[in-house]
């Protein structure tokens, strides 16, 4: 009896041990498994890479063998290369594998689907592929879309350029065959003369608002800022456009709100405002008027003021207005070559007034003439003594307040202007 239940608690003994070692062996395996989240984490970039990843501009994301998301930046996920895990780009996804296989870097440019705009707008790219390790693979993607954009921006520009410089030029050269073929005729060389002085002129102009333009892009003109007399700059912009006008019989008025003043560089607002006075001139008839008006309007961010330039020329389609503010783009371009116009103008206007936070704008009508409107911040003191005083141009707070009706001219709301000879 007594050896029965020895010989029972031996074979109970024995396999507890064995259930015990089996038990502990499993444990280890579990141990060892790798769980969802070590997949992403458990593949150790090499030493530094990590930091390295951090600080690229360019967007970033380290795959691992079995093509899952080991390390992506923000930029990565931002551009949508990254969703659920996965790279979500197929081409991409295929120079990783090839990568992987043959150890090539690989380089390649891609135009992608821009998420969230529903408009076939292409996201231009370029994807570099390198292997990371033994085990993984690195895509560096860099954004190429403003550079593509800049860079068609400057062919237009130089294509539209040359153009431009070649009319007047290869004018001025037959121009001066003539003369010369006509050197024993005393009217048709002061004819040709003529010509060639307009054409001359024209060039002059054109490389003139060219050198404008260049200025206007890259000089900052808060360096040498300084509060500017609106009413100071009118009389000059009156003053360039006088004896234009007096050709053609146009008269100029400017009236406004008085003492107002804006901050800013001199030579580039005189120049923007300078341009919206020479346009309204030259797109005017003979014996029309052109009206120059300044006033003080409240805004969010704090007082503006606004500069209307009106006229009673011929007008803008509504399929031009989008446009009119563009380089060398001329709403009747037969007219502006007889009137010198070089399609720079609305340019600068648009640069100076975007460089010292404001924007310019357009109304017109076809048959019923154009009001463009300059609006700038006003210069801090001014504004200060603004509202320490009330307004000596007799406008009421109603008047200055009032938004202009889109479908009047904003000229028509101030108080009739001075008429200027």
């Amino acid at each position: 009896m007594n050896a029965a239940v020895a010989a029972a608690a031996a074979i109970a003994g024995v396999l507890t041990g064995v259930i015990a070692m089996l038990a502990f062996r499993w444990s280890e395996r579990e141990q060892k498994r790798p769980t969802r989240t070590s997949l992403h984490t458990d593949p150790v970039l090499p030493p530094g890479v990590d930091t390295v990843l951090s600080v690229l501009r360019s967007s970033a994301v380290v795959l691992d063998e079995a093509d899952a998301v080991v390390k992506a930046s923000s930029a990565a996920y931002a551009l949508g290369l990254v969703r659920g895990g996965k790279l979500a780009v197929e081409p991409m996804l295929q120079m990783a594998r090839d990568t992987r296989r043959d150890g090539e870097i690989r380089q390649v440019e891609l135009d992608l689907p821009r998420r969230g705009t529903g408009r076939g707008e292409a996201l231009a790219v370029s994807a570099r592929v390198a292997p990371l390790g033994s085990r993984l693979v690195l895509l560096l993607v860099e954004d190429l879309t403003e550079a593509r954009r800049i860079e068609a921006v400057r062919r237009d520009f130089v294509a539209n350029v040359s153009h431009e410089l070649k009319t007047p030029v290869g004018a001025l050269s037959l121009l001066s065959e003539a003369v010369m073929d006509a050197s024993d005729d005393p009217e048709a060389v002061e004819r040709f003369a003529g010509r060639m002085q307009i054409e001359a002129t024209r060039l002059t102009n054109l490389v003139q608002e060219l050198i404008d333009l260049s200025r206007v892009q890259n000089d900052d003109p808060l360096d040498d800022a300084e509060p500017v007399r609106v009413d100071e700059l009118v009389a000059e912009a009156i003053d360039r456009c006088r004896h234009a006008a007096g050709t053609k019989q146009i008269t100029m008025a400017a009236g406004g709100t008085a003492d107002l003043h804006v901050r800013g560089n001199r030579g580039q607002l005189a120049a923007a405002l300078g341009n919206l006075v020479e346009n309204a001139v030259n797109y005017s008839p003979a014996r029309t008027r052109v009206g120059i008006a300044a006033r003080r309007v409240n805004a969010p961010g704090g007082d503006q003021i606004e500069i209307a330039v009106t006229d009673q020329g011929i007008g803008i389609s509504e399929k031009d207005k989008e446009r009119v503010f563009e380089r060398f783009y001329r709403v009747d371009p037969a007219r502006s070559r007889a009137t010198g116009g070089t399609g720079l103008g609305l340019a600068i206007v648009k640069h100076v007034a975007a460089s010292h936070g404001g924007e310019v704008t357009v109304w017109s009508a076809e048959g019923q003439g154009s009001t463009f409107t300059l609006r700038l911040p006003e210069s801090g003191p001014a504004r200060a003594r603004a509202q320490r005083r009330p307004d000596r141009a007799g406008l009421s707070a109603e008047t200055e307040r009032s938004p202009s009706s889109p479908h009047t001219s904003p000229y028509e709301t101030l108080p009739a202007p001075e008429v200027l000879p």
